[in-house]
């Protein structure tokens, strides 16, 4: 593409710039088996699917080595939040690397726990223990591709079961049919601070939430047949909320933090959620669910994406990231703090490289 390097190349930057900072046991929060590390290590794997350089692999190996135990044990995960779930994506490349039964192990551990995880009235999982009755869309990421994949390799389409039907119902619950956008959160209850007192909805449209849509969706896709009855239902889910999407694009190729307030006071561009829609578009029309017009919007995306990296020296710097956030109202999202090279923002950013370097 004009003026820029090829995506692999500042993937594998931004990786370099994170391995200098932080040693893999050293990535926070340091010890816990845990989203934020395991999001930004699947990043790093994409990035060494693309270029097969050794330290890549090792330096997640690394990180595995120091949760897990000499028996395949993990100490530092919490089984009631599916945040502490979707690490374990991790261990089916080095165990097929290795064949080390601990990572068996550890699987074995982990998947149990999704089957049996709490549920709301409609079979919704709970996002955590101690938010009983909600369904937030992160949730879709944390515990979708990984059990998908366990599906496919151990014939337990049980889980495969349990991939389709919560993204479905995640999909029927938060689906707001004026802007086809997702809402981040739903209580079932209807009892929380944020929750509508007739639908159960939360008020808006935040950005990481909505992104991780469409990658887990199409992570999911990955390890589903497409003749299995829902696989079209679940093209067309990632198919419809993209569509939506671009029309909240930006004219310098970014989204907002609050997706459909485009440009009102308070309201930002947000590199993240930004990085998670480019990357979707352009696995989505590599997998033939969306023409290749879309194409445009990824392109415009990830220059928009490219022009907003800062350096500092050989550092790769990726700014604009909100931190983690809980549910709330305009006001709530749009002073959330913003962090440089946080492991949401790095990973969000490594798997758009990846995605984009495979069809741009």
């Amino acid at each position: 593409m004009k003026n820029y390097k090829e995506p692999v190349e500042y993937a594998k930057q931004s990786c370099d710039t994170m391995m200098r900072k932080y040693t893999a046991q050293e990535l926070p929060p340091k010890g816990h088996f845990h989203y934020h590390q395991g999001v930004f290590l699947s990043g790093v794997y994409n990035t060494y699917n693309l270029c097969k350089e050794e330290k890549y692999l090792a330096y997640i190996k690394d990180w595995v080595d120091s949760i897990i135990d000499e028996k395949g044990e993990i100490h530092t995960f919490d089984k009631g939040q599916l945040d502490d779930i979707q690490p374990g994506i991790l261990l089916f490349p080095l165990l097929d690397r290795t064949g080390d039964s601990r990572y068996q192990k550890a699987l074995d551990t982990l998947l149990p726990v999704i089957k049996d995880f709490p549920r709301n009235e409609e079979g919704g999982f709970w996002h955590k223990e101690w938010y009983p009755h909600q369904m937030w869309l992160d949730g879709l990421y944390m515990a979708g591709p990984i059990s998908a994949e366990y599906a496919r390799r151990y014939n337990k389409p049980e889980y495969l079961d349990i991939v389709i039907e919560q993204a479905l119902l995640m999909e029927k619950k938060t689906r707001d049919e004026k802007t086809g956008l997702l809402y981040h959160a739903w209580d079932c209850s209807k009892k929380e601070s944020w929750a509508d007192s007739v639908t159960g909805l939360s008020p808006e449209f935040w950005g990481r939430s909505i992104g991780w849509v469409p990658v887990a969706v199409l992570d999911d896709l990955d390890f589903i047949d497409n003749s299995h009855q829902g696989y079209e239902a679940m093209c067309e889910l990632v198919r419809n909320l993209l569509i939506a999407v671009c029309r909240y694009q930006s004219e310098g190729g970014l989204w907002y933090q609050v997706v459909d307030k485009v440009g009102e006071e308070g309201n930002w561009l947000e590199t993240s959620c930004s990085c998670l829609f480019t990357a979707a578009l352009c696995k989505t029309v590599r997998k033939g669910i969306l023409d290749k017009d879309y194409l445009v919007p990824a392109r415009k995306g990830f220059e928009g994406i490219i022009d907003s990296l800062q350096w500092d020296g050989e550092d790769l710097l990726v700014g604009n990231v909100c931190i983690g956030t809980g549910v709330g109202d305009y006001k709530h999202y749009c002073e959330r703090p913003v962090s440089v090279n946080d492991l949401h923002g790095v990973g969000a950013f490594l798997i758009m490289c990846a995605e984009v370097q495979q069809i741009l």
